[in-house]
């Protein structure tokens, strides 16, 4: 794993730092945080999958553009935080399949059965990098920001200390209904 050089981020819901983290698959991911992470305080963390089509598209077929905004509003709040951006797009299985993947949605099957009918896992997604990007950056205590409980025994049986993790409550519209309903059933996540 190499980190890069922080760099300032300015957004909407402020000034906030960044250092990409290479990955020794070869993979970028990002680290957008806010305050000294090299404290005793808990801080607040939210492990977020990348979703080109929600978190830039504003897509209405899933909550993750919509969980995105709310973490960084809500760490823009505290005096510590961070988000890790992770790059793997539709629970693991790349953007070109993901696009399959919402097309057999479009005929009528769920998110776990459309990645299953295109021959993946329903999520092949892996959280272990995290803990070493938190010990790397020297982050002893957390809050986890999150619905996915998947997310919370892997940092845990790294090593991780989780204070309390914090539910992202999202609204569902008419076009997420069955996808919060999937996630809820199947992945077992509080939605």
């Amino acid at each position: 794993m190499e980190l890069s050089n922080i760099a300032k981020l300015p957004t909407k819901y402020g000034t906030f730092n960044s250092i990409s983290v290479k990955a020794a698959n070869g993979a970028d991911h990002l680290i957008v945080f806010k305050g000294d992470l090299y404290t005793e305080d808990v801080i607040p963390i939210r492990i977020h999958s990348e979703c080109l089509t929600g978190d830039a598209f504003g897509s209405l077929k899933c909550d993750c553009g919509e969980q995105l905004d709310y973490s960084l509003d809500y760490i823009s709040k505290q005096t510590h935080g961070m988000i890790v951006y992770l790059r793997q797009e539709g629970r693991g299985i790349g953007l070109f399949n993901k696009i399959n993947a919402y097309n057999l949605q479009d005929k009528g099957l769920d998110t776990v059965e459309a990645n299953v009918a295109l021959g993946f896992e329903p999520d092949l997604r892996e959280f272990s990098l995290v803990a070493i990007i938190l010990k790397e950056l020297g982050v002893k205590k957390i809050n986890l920001l999150t619905n996915n409980p998947d997310k919370e025994k892997d940092l845990i049986n790294a090593g991780i200390k989780i204070e309390k993790c914090i539910p992202l409550r999202i609204t569902p519209n008419v076009h997420n209904e069955n996808y919060l309903k999937t996630k809820k059933t199947f992945f077992k996540h509080t939605v």
